[in-house]
């Protein structure tokens, strides 16, 4: 798969493209990232890619121009044309089954906005798809390009240590949407504090059941969103009902 980032730092990418386990997905091709920035196409002496907004106010605005431009020429490279996606505070919150999908995807062209905004005539004209990381503003949309790349890469096949890691991450289809249970490592003991006693005993299934319970307790304490989405998707067996019903009895 292919991503085009169009971004006005593309020297942020660098160390995120050679550096931790991702850096397999990005140096084999199998997630193939390209950069492209808006001033390479910008036209004057100062190949200016910003301007005031109409009616006032503070900041700049991205020009449209140097952004199609700069589409053109990808879609160019490219030979088809591909999703343009912008990251933006009104895109749909960016989750699992997001990243699962761009995951088995073609690729897209990711857009990084800067300063205030981008022109609305270049997002009604060229985007496809809007994504928000969360309920907080950044000042450009570079970091939430690496965090989709980021999940992207590490579903790919031969990019993690262990091929079924990422099976067990939190929100996972694989935990039922649950989140992940506590880990520990070596030493045994630590500061005091022991590992639990099920996970030395050797008894697979009596250790399946404590991680089970644990993501239960974990995700009912955190996030209990996710165990109605869980239980509203049949996902949770009675044993997991009745563990849920003692923990709310003990909350009460």
């Amino acid at each position: 798969m292919r991503f085009d980032v169009v971004t006005l730092f593309p020297e942020l990418f660098a160390p995120f493209l050679t550096t931790g386990i991702t850096r397999r997905a990005f140096g084999s091709g199998a997630v193939d990232v390209h950069l492209f920035n808006p001033r390479d196409v910008a036209e004057g002496n100062y190949r200016r890619v910003d301007d005031r907004p109409f009616g006032g106010g503070p900041g700049m605005v991205m020009m449209a121009e140097p952004l199609e431009k700069t589409l053109n020429l990808i879609h160019q490279e490219r030979g088809e044309r591909a999703k343009v996606v912008l990251f933006s505070p009104i895109g749909r919150r960016l989750d699992h089954a997001q990243v699962q999908e761009w995951a088995s995807s073609e690729g897209a062209i990711l857009v990084c906005g800067r300063y205030e905004g981008v022109d609305q005539r270049f997002i009604d004209t060229h985007v496809d798809v809007q994504i928000s990381v969360g309920d907080f503003v950044l000042s450009g949309g570079e970091l939430p390009a690496m965090v989709l790349l980021d999940a992207v890469a590490r579903l790919q096949p031969d990019v993690l240590g262990d091929a079924d890691s990422h099976h067990f991450d939190s929100f996972n289809p694989a935990l039922d949407g649950l989140l992940d249970c506590p880990h520990y490592s070596r030493p045994e003991v630590w500061a005091g504090q022991g590992v639990p006693e099920v996970l030395l005993s050797g008894h697979h299934l009596n250790i399946a059941r404590w991680r089970r319970d644990q993501q239960l307790r974990i995700t009912a304490l955190h996030r209990p969103d996710l165990i109605d989405l869980a239980r509203n998707h049949g996902r949770l067996s009675a044993q997991d009902e009745a563990l849920l019903a003692s923990i709310a009895i003990m909350a009460g």
